[in-house]
């Protein structure tokens, strides 16, 4: 019989060789079978064939899931090699040369002066001095010294009273610095004379006008002292007594403590800000004559804040609580205010985010309203300020690396906010003081909401020059008055400081206010008053310095260059050209 086996072609799967011999083995046992059929040669012939050829799947492959061990000691064993290195000295023929440091031209360092002197005059009978005293006592205390004057004869064209002006304030102060320790302690007066020479033109005749006494003393004395301790938790505090008094009889006693503690808890900064701000005082009579004005409050203030920094992020979270007593006349009252701060680096330096929301209880004065304005009456009210919130978003960076910008939207809430009004013209007083001919200033409080936007460019072209720029715009809305009297809706300001040469400098500053509301009392008016809106104005200031040696030094300054007839308040013209000349000396003892 012949037996014939057709072999398809077929895949089969092995994982190791020990599988693929074990077939070969199978295959040779199979092959002497077939031979062995052989002797017997009757069996006959039968084909038999497989028609389904063999199909592999990846299910009839096994692996193998044990490591097989080797068992030669030739194979096992390790050799240890030995490494061995063969240095010999190589020749060369490369010599460094020496280096030589870049020639750098360096400028001389100009020397510090502890002390100096200013003396300058021009026209309008205009004088300014200024004396700065500074001597190191020891190694660790100073003591220093400045004295300030500034005065002018007036003769604004077509003022008719006396529009001189004299100013003298001396400041002393004595303090020492340690590391652990630091503190000063201040004293200073000033004595200020100004002029009600704001009347309406062409309304009092001559005898009326003589009869005027126009002029206005104010006298303030200060102490003070600050102290810091450099390993306590007390981080500084500060302590500031003002008595403040005028030509009328008017005087004010103010004290404010601001004591500032700091603590690490959880690696966070805690900082917590004390207030005692103390305000006491009287004015002889109101603007109608009648009757006497007193005032006092004692605010009391706690503003804990937490300080967390984490990458590019920065917050000072916080609040402020504040208790309003009042002595004499108004409502004692408790505030709550929101005082959180943050910023973020969006582009490290080039651009940060800020952002905030602030509040404040803050403490009018007498002597800040002069400060802001010299020619308000001594019949004022005097009361806090509730400064709700204030919220603002801006932006801030380098455009490069001498360009700085800064942007920012904010929206204030103020309750109680004081605003400059003309007294105008009044018929109950029959005296004669010299506030009482429309010339005057009284304040009123109102409800005022303000929607502001700031921009601001800073660029040093060079070290020889540099220059600034900032715009400043609002929109006011009053919940009592007819309009936010007296401040202006647009700012703008400019400077430009050039070094020409070593020994030559000048310099140039704009700035631009816009139009603003008042409003006149007058009896003589259908409706009691009238309304007046005061004219946009610049002012362009000019100076140039020339450097004799690094003691002298001579300079040439100009104020309202444009010549431009403005009034920065009603009925009060400013002086033209201004053009003075002086001196400055640098010296130590």
């Amino acid at each position: 019989m012949n037996f014939i086996v057709n072999i398809y072609p077929s895949i089969r799967l092995f994982s190791n060789s020990r599988l693929s011999s074990l077939c070969l083995f199978s295959l040779c046992l199979f092959s002497q079978i077939i031979f062995a059929q052989k002797k017997d040669e009757n069996i006959g012939t039968e084909v038999v064939n497989v028609v389904k050829p063999y199909t592999p799947t990846i299910s009839d492959a096994f692996k193998v899931k044990e490591t097989p061990t080797l068992e030669d000691e030739e194979t096992s064993k390790k050799e240890n090699i030995q490494y061995n290195i063969f240095s010999f000295p190589v020749a060369s023929t490369f010599t460094p040369s020496k280096g030589k440091a870049a020639n750098v031209d360096k400028s001389a360092q100009e020397k510090i002066f502890s002390n100096y002197l200013t003396l300058a005059a021009g026209n309008y009978g205009t004088v300014n001095a200024e004396l700065f005293v500074t001597e190191n006592i020891s190694n660790t205390d100073y003591f220093g010294g400045m004295l300030r004057h500034n005065s002018s004869q007036g003769g604004i064209k077509e003022v008719v009273l006396d529009d001189k002006l004299f100013n003298t304030a001396l400041d002393l102060t004595y303090g020492s610095r340690t590391r652990t320790l630091s503190w000063n302690a201040d004293a200073g007066y000033q004595h200020q004379v100004y002029n009600w020479y704001g009347i309406r033109p062409n309304y009092f005749d001559q005898a009326i006008i003589n009869a005027i006494d126009e002029q206005q003393t104010y006298h303030n004395l200060y102490l003070g002292g600050r102290l810091s301790l450099g390993d306590s938790f007390v981080k500084e505090s500060s302590i500031k007594f003002n008595r403040f008094w005028d030509a009328f009889g008017s005087a004010e006693n103010r004290f404010v403590l601001k004591p500032s503690f700091q603590f690490d808890i959880i690696e966070e900064k805690i900082n917590v800000d004390l207030i005692v701000d103390y305000i006491s005082g009287s004015f002889e009579k109101d603007f109608s004559g009648l009757n006497q004005i007193d005032y006092g409050f004692t605010n009391f203030g706690v503003q804990p804040s937490i300080a967390i920094n984490k990458d590019d992020l920065s917050l000072n979270a916080g609040v402020g609580f504040f208790y309003s007593a009042a002595q004499e006349s108004g409502e004692s009252k408790f505030f709550i205010y929101p005082q959180i701060t943050g910023s973020y680096k969006v582009v490290g330096d080039l651009m940060i985010a800020y952002a905030g929301i602030e509040g404040s209880l803050k403490q009018n004065s007498y002597k800040e309203f002069v400060d802001q304005n010299f020619f308000v009456s001594p019949t004022l009210g005097i009361a806090p300020t509730d400064q709700k919130y204030d919220i603002y978003l801006g932006l801030k960076g380098k455009l490069a690396n001498s360009v700085s910008y800064n942007v920012r939207a904010s929206y204030l809430n103020e309750q109680n906010k004081a605003l400059f009004k003309s007294n105008g013209l009044t018929t109950t007083n029959a005296s004669t003081d010299g506030y009482i001919f429309g010339n005057s200033f009284g304040v009123v409080y109102d409800h005022l909401k303000t929607i502001g936007f700031f921009g601001e460019l800073k660029a040093d072209f060079s070290k020889n020059v540099s220059f600034g720029i900032n715009g400043t715009f609002n929109s006011f809305s009053t919940d009592v008055e007819k309009d936010a009297w007296n401040l202006p809706e647009l700012n703008v300001a400019s400077t430009l400081d050039v070094t020409i040469t070593p020994k030559w400098y000048a310099g140039l500053k704009f700035f631009f206010v816009g139009e603003r509301e008042e409003q006149f009392a007058d009896a003589s008016q259908p409706e009691g008053f009238q309304n007046f809106t005061l004219k946009s104005y610049f002012d362009l200031n000019a100076h140039i310095g020339y450097k004799h040696n690094e003691r002298l030094t001579f300079f040439l300054k100009g104020n309202n260059l444009a010549n431009q007839d403005y009034q920065r308040w009603l009925y009060f013209p400013v002086q033209g050209i201004q053009v003075m000349a002086g001196a400055s000396y640098k010296f130590d003892f």
